[in-house]
């Protein structure tokens, strides 16, 4: 018996389990499906390289032929493994615009206002310096260490000059009063090693006797008795495990996970479960529904630049990055998965950027096929907001079989003419010096599409683009009838069970999603807490 079960040991859920925990007065599990982080390319910056696609720490989930990508499946890695997509990302650390979390508000979720989440966001980080940042709005005492990005590189260098030549500004601290602009990126690194959200918020809580960790432990279903979830079932190693569960079960299995298990359990489209006689629980068509992610268009140039494409393939200089980093924890070996960054509008009478970049010294047709054969630098660039949605669907009502996802990329004429627009600032900076001087092929989309040719550009993306790994939406807060959370993360219509991951965003927000997620989790640990108080 549990006061709380968290299912997920991932962004949110290790904030949850540890803040739940951190008084002594309740006893809390956290499930984590995968395994302890133990592999050392965790740990690494790097190493994201080596453990997207490994089945020890990745879901490797794949979505279904989509028409927007002219039917092509892309691969979906999430992270399966204690720290979830936290132990296994790029590190870029980007808590999105006030607008995103305003929009929250306005439509109807009370307490996720701007005003309300910056707190949380303050609370969650320790910021390790930098210039150019307005202290104020960073927290100094959190347990997620952020920092600048210590890697800096010529061509990426180069790329911000020639952003500012071409009419954008510098902005150093992105995650400060206004995110327009160009810069380097903010990371969760702490002195040369990933700051995963299991090593800033389980580890420090190992020795909790309350706090009970499970790892390499499936959960296949909720049991709900009149109305309330009574029991979590899972099987680790070939045997089945019941918790029970006196307060809460909080879900924080992520975008896919959350709502597929939510479906298995009864809750979802009554018409869909019956599909597959799962016994409805509770009717709520929303659950699965809201897909939103971030969609990348890959620009490639060759340069004449020194770029770790050509870099890695000297087993010497590969021999020195790894004895540079064993002896200062410094070098190649803590990059993050992109150096650059840039946050524009395609259209100067938007409020807000809506587009952004992520620019790389290196260029790939993924991660996990490793680098292109010729010295490259990708600019790569993504629809901050789209408003094309997606839905998950079952496949079986067996847990352990994965939902089909269904992303429906590039369903709306602004969704195509954004990411066309981004292209062409792409290919508009790479025109100005000192980039263009350094350049010696535009590798992709290539000469053979003209920089106004619209549609030619629109097809390219469309049999290119892969995921940037964002997935959300999908459990979403709201009052509507697709809504599937209320503002305090509480499913309608079920007690005892809440969920907290980016799967509630109702609206995904303007960037990379992993500190959100993390927001998401410390605060919903507040409103628990807070609840609990208040039913005593």
């Amino acid at each position: 018996m549990f006061d709380f079960v968290v299912i997920g040991a991932g962004s949110a859920g290790c904030a949850v389990a540890s803040r739940l925990s951190e008084s002594g007065k309740h006893s809390v599990a956290v499930i984590e499906a995968g395994p302890k982080d133990i592999n050392p390319w965790i740990h690494i910056p790097v190493g994201y390289f080596k453990t997207m696609g490994d089945p020890k720490s990745d879901w490797q989930y794949v979505t279904d032929p989509d028409n927007g990508l002219n039917g092509r499946a892309i691969r979906w890695p999430r992270g399966r493994v204690l720290g979830g997509s936290s132990s296994i990302n790029g590190l870029l650390f980007v808590r999105g615009q006030p607008q995103d979390f305003d929009h929250w508000r306005q439509l109807g979720n009370i307490g996720w206002a701007w005003d309300d989440v910056l707190p949380v966001f303050k609370r969650l980080e320790s910021w390790h310096g930098g210039d150019g940042v307005n202290e104020s709005l960073r927290g100094d005492k959190g347990p997620l260490a952020v920092s600048p990005t210590a890697v800096k590189r010529d061509i990426v260098d180069h790329w911000i000059q020639s952003a500012e030549a071409a009419g954008y500004h510098r902005n150093d601290d992105y995650n400060g009063e206004s995110q327009e602009g160009v810069g380097y990126f903010q990371l969760t690194l702490n002195q040369g090693q990933r700051c995963s959200s299991a090593k800033a918020y389980l580890k420090p809580a190992r020795d909790r006797k309350n706090l009970h960790v499970l790892t390499d432990t499936q959960v296949e279903k909720l049991v709900i008795c009149d109305g309330r979830v009574v029991q979590v079932l899972a099987k680790s190693k070939g045997q089945n495990i019941t918790l029970d569960v006196s307060h809460e079960v909080v879900l924080s299995a992520g975008a896919i996970g959350s709502p597929h298990l939510l479906m298995v359990s009864g809750i979802g489209a009554g018409k869909d479960l019956a599909e597959w006689g799962i016994p409805v629980e509770r009717d709520l068509p929303g659950v699965g529904q809201n897909l939103q992610d971030h969609l990348q268009a890959r620009p490639v140039f060759k340069t004449n630049l020194s770029t770790i494409n050509t870099e890695v393939k000297s087993w010497v200089r590969k021999a020195m990055m790894g004895i540079e980093y064993a002896i200062k924890r410094t070098g190649p070996m803590t990059m993050a998965a992109s150096l650059g960054t840039g946050f524009l509008k395609t259209h100067p009478d938007l409020e807000t950027p809506d587009i952004q970049f992520h620019i790389q010294p290196f260029s790939a047709n993924n991660a996990v096929e490793g680098p292109h054969p010729f010295s490259a630098f990708t600019a790569s660039v993504l629809q901050l907001r789209p408003e094309s949605t997606g839905f998950l669907k079952l496949k079986s009502a067996d847990s352990r079989v994965y939902p089909s996802i269904h992303p429906n990329y590039l369903a709306t004429t602004k969704d195509q003419t954004t990411i066309v627009r981004g292209i062409q600032i792409a290919r508009k900076i790479a025109s100005f010096d000192p980039l263009k001087s350094h350049i010696t092929e535009e590798y992709a989309p290539g000469r053979d599409i003209a920089f106004d040719d619209e549609p030619g550009t629109l097809e390219w993306a469309r049999n290119t683009s892969v995921t940037i790994y964002h997935p959300t939406g999908t459990c979403k807060m709201g009052n509507d009838p697709m809504s599937v959370v209320d503002a305090r993360l509480r499913v309608h219509g079920i007690k005892g069970l809440r969920v907290a991951d980016a799967s509630i965003m109702p609206k995904i927000t303007s960037g990379n999603t992993n500190a959100p997620s993390i927001m998401i989790g410390e605060k919903a640990s507040d409103m628990i807490l807070e609840d609990l108080r208040n039913d005593i």
